[in-house]
């Protein structure tokens, strides 16, 4: 199917010590470039986070927004440094020695001094810490890829119908284009007439110079390639998934035929419903351009 390159996803994962919530945004960009922000503590879990989101996302601009709350009462763990305790024990001893003082260094004494205890953030355990962070993402990416689903279906449709419409426009160019090589060849009978009056004209003559006229101005070969481009947009759009920057490249065929048969187009009604033709490509162009 069709995805849209916006789209939004929110999710939320808990346990009964931990809980995470994750939101998930995106809009347009040619590559997919993703923008993650968490807390710093989590930051070593980025290259899984990219890791896991690129099997859900092609194309677009995605902000991950990561928040994580900590319900544990005993975050805390006491940790006994025993090389600062040794250290000071040490000084301690040669202070003793060096003011002949007796020497009656209690444990109590030692544990009061500063970093031979301290308190720390209990390590989380990773494993457990991303199988919760991992169900809070797959969650958001999921919602985040059904509304780029859901977006992306009207925009199927929105661009099959001016498919449609301008399938409409090269049925008129091409009902049109015989007529102006008649309404040619019966103005230049008429303007040799009135030159030559009474003398004999020369259909050879009249007929080479309709042939040069008209292959001027034949625009056949543009209305078939427009015809296959259009064909060819409505084929990807069927296909669906990943069709963005193919799609793109179509837009561009058809533009560049667009502008061929306005060029060549020596007639107002043509030329009418070639800017009218150009215009349609325009807006499938922008359309284009939300789809992954």
């Amino acid at each position: 199917m069709v995805k849209s390159m916006t789209g939004f996803g929110r999710s939320e994962a808990q346990d009964e010590n931990r809980k995470f919530l994750v939101e998930m945004k995106a809009v347009n960009h040619r590559y997919l470039d993703i923008n993650i922000r968490m807390p710093k503590k989590l930051a070593f879990f980025e290259t899984a986070i990219r890791s896991l989101l690129k099997n859900y996302i092609q194309r677009g601009k995605v902000d991950v927004f990561i928040s994580y709350e900590d319900f544990t009462e005993n975050k805390l763990a006491l940790r006994y440094n025993s090389d600062i305790a040794a250290e000071y024990f040490q000084y301690m001893k040669k202070m003793a020695q060096d003011f002949e003082l007796e020497d009656s260094i209690h444990v109590s004494t030692l544990a009061r001094l500063p970093e031979v205890f301290t308190l720390e953030d209990q390590a989380p355990d990773e494993k457990e810490l991303w199988a919760l962070l991992e169900e809070a993402l797959k969650g958001a990416a999921e919602q985040f890829v059904e509304t780029r689903l859901v977006e992306g279906e009207h925009l199927k449709n929105d661009l099959l119908a001016k498919l449609d419409g301008m399938t409409v426009l090269v049925d008129e160019i091409e009902r049109r284009s015989p007529e102006i090589i008649r309404e040619y060849r019966e103005k230049l009978e008429e303007k040799v007439k009135e030159l030559l009056a009474d003398t004999q004209i020369e259909e050879s003559r009249i007929a080479t110079e309709v042939v040069i006229y008209a292959d001027k101005i034949c625009v056949d070969e543009e209305m078939v390639r427009l015809r296959s481009h259009i064909a060819g947009t409505k084929a990807a759009l069927s296909a669906g998934d990943g069709v963005g920057r193919k799609l793109d490249f179509i837009a561009q065929e058809l533009n560049r035929e667009a502008n061929t048969i306005l060029s060549k187009a020596n007639d107002m009604e043509i030329s009418n419903v070639a800017i009218d033709l150009k215009t349609e490509i325009e807006k499938v162009r922008e359309q284009i351009q939300n789809i992954e």
